[in-house]
């Protein structure tokens, strides 16, 4: 079995040169809570999924499911209980429009992550 990996010296040990291939987008929310979740509750899948290189592949995904949810499920929550009109009464508007993202944002974490 021939080995293309470049070494490096450190000291007395020789250590590969070894680098992942990720693209450079930073998670979001919901994909950091997936890794946080998976490391403290799941740590042979995070590391099996870590050393294959499909953990980010599946934090990507989990990140855009949870956002495109998020997005539908604010829409449906807004059809069913309207927001008071936004020019006249900004407060009640903005506690309104809070408790709806937290409902939505609580269905999506129980779902997803």
């Amino acid at each position: 079995m021939s080995s293309n990996l470049n070494y490096t010296q450190t000291g007395d040990y020789l250590l590969p040169n070894l680098t992942l291939n990720q693209p450079r987008k930073p998670l979001g929310k919901y994909g950091r809570l997936r890794r946080t979740y998976l490391m403290n509750h799941r740590p042979v899948l995070y590391n099996t999924m870590l050393l294959s290189g499909s953990l980010y592949p599946h934090l990507m995904e989990v990140e855009q499911t949870a956002e495109s949810q998020m997005q539908q499920t604010m829409k449906q929550l807004l059809k069913q209980n309207p927001a008071p009109d936004k020019e006249q009464n900004q407060m009640a508007w903005v506690q309104h429009m809070n408790s709806l993202k937290a409902q939505a944002e609580e269905l999506v974490l129980t779902e997803l992550i």
